[in-house]
């Protein structure tokens, strides 16, 4: 289906208002994107420019530049989110859960959410066999944590033509793919509906510092005044705001104190809540009980 075909333009003020249990107005969810590179491929982010060009294997400068993130970053991150009592969603790579137990360890003793990434960190439209991918993504998840994901996070948000019936076919109830609104949307496939839930690409680390070349303080910048204006949004109807964290990006030392500063500022709202994933689309789906017979 083209992607109109599987959901129809909404103007978001002409919908019937959503609302939030216990008088809050604003959903803020963060996803922390873990990822495995293999070494024999070519990185699917550079940080540094190989002397003579072209795609040197190994390429140690890159590879070790995202494994840094999993070995030190990740942890520099996990003490903002305890420190602020903040539940994260964890989207991750199936084969990274083996490699990095740790990390998925961490995320598992605090109840986070696990979302299926990927087995490898490698586009969609170049997997061998996409549902046997999402498949393999699922079992991992589902061996580590006792519970299949609900949720899918494509790597750099890629898909196929076929990628939202899949997923549904294999059990997911959501993704996150679809950048396009403030609330969630229903899109249709060839069996029955999946729920999109609102992710970003401006409120995104690997947009704003590795392709936008902004300083650290932009991401503590620019998160403020999507918040500011989401909040705004949600006088009359409830909006959700996406906030988008790689352990080598934000879990640098020059960048994580701007990271950290944002929930000083959003935590002065009491009418804000903290949620992943699952949480939202449960609610979504409380406020909206025949979004998924309608679609």
């Amino acid at each position: 289906m083209l992607p109109t075909e599987r959901l129809a333009y909404s103007a978001i003020t002409e919908r019937p208002p959503l609302k939030l249990p216990n008088g809050a107005r604003t959903v803020v969810w963060v996803i922390v994107n873990i990822e495995e590179w293999d070494p024999k491929e070519t990185m699917p982010r550079t940080v540094l420019t190989p002397p003579a060009g072209g795609s040197p294997m190994p390429d140690i400068p890159n590879w070790a530049w995202h494994e840094y993130g999993n070995r030190v970053g990740f942890w520099r991150m996990l003490d903002v989110f305890d420190r602020h009592a903040i539940p994260a969603a964890l989207a991750i790579n199936g084969k990274a859960i083996q490699t990095y137990e740790p990390i998925a360890r961490a995320a598992l003793d605090r109840n986070w959410e696990f979302i299926g990434h990927g087995f490898g960190q490698k586009n969609m439209q170049k997997v061998p066999d996409e549902r046997e991918d999402i498949r393999k993504t699922k079992d991992a998840i589902r061996a580590f944590t006792g519970r299949d994901p609900r949720g899918w996070l494509g790597p750099g948000l890629t898909e196929t033509w076929e990628t939202p019936d899949i997923l549904v076919e294999e059990g997911f109830e959501y993704v996150c793919d679809w950048v396009l609104d403030d609330e969630p949307v229903v899109l249709k496939t060839r069996t029955k509906p999946i729920v999109n839930v609102p992710y970003t690409q401006e409120c995104n680390d690997v947009a704003m510092m590795l392709i936008q070349h902004h300083k650290a303080t932009e991401y503590y910048d620019r998160a403020i005044d999507q918040f500011d204006q989401l909040y705004a949004d949600s006088e009359r109807s409830a909006r959700v705001m996406a906030l988008v964290v790689h352990p080598y990006i934000m879990g640098a030392p020059h960048r994580l104190k701007h990271f950290g500063r944002i929930f000083d500022h959003i935590r002065k709202h009491d009418d804000v809540v903290f949620w992943t994933g699952e949480t939202i689309l449960d609610w979504y789906l409380s406020e909206r009980p025949n979004a998924l017979a309608g679609a």
